[in-house]
């Protein structure tokens, strides 16, 4: 027996006692639908539009940095300079890249100010 539907027990009926869904039931359309208004689905719009988490963004933007500063480095380590000089430079080129960004470092935004 599943949901009240069917058999209690299969014994001596000389079924399998498995139950199937009647397909033969066509449920009516149902005329009186109630439709959003203009308002609620401009409400539900504005809600699912938030904006980006600036930490992420933030991250993101010094996950960029330490890459150009890791690809610097590594410029640098084939010209042979040492690795003292290696490291003054990139310091000094991760703060030039840091204060001349200031969040904009090759970010591509889509409408809605988020990174794409």
């Amino acid at each position: 027996m599943y949901n009240g539907i069917g058999l209690t027990t299969p014994r001596g009926s000389g079924t399998n006692g498995h139950v199937q869904r009647n397909w033969a039931l066509v449920k009516p359309y149902a005329k009186d639908k109630t439709h959003k208004s203009e308002q609620e689905l401009a409400t539900l719009d504005a809600a699912s539009n938030k904006q980006p988490n600036k930490e992420i963004l933030d991250h993101e933007r010094k996950r960029k940095i330490e890459l150009k500063c890791a690809e610097f480095a590594d410029i640098l380590e084939e010209q042979g300079y040492s690795e003292g000089v290696i490291v003054n430079k990139v310091n000094n080129y991760r703060k030039m890249l840091m204060n001349q960004d200031n969040g904009k470092l090759g970010t591509v935004v889509d409408e809605w100010g988020r990174p794409s």
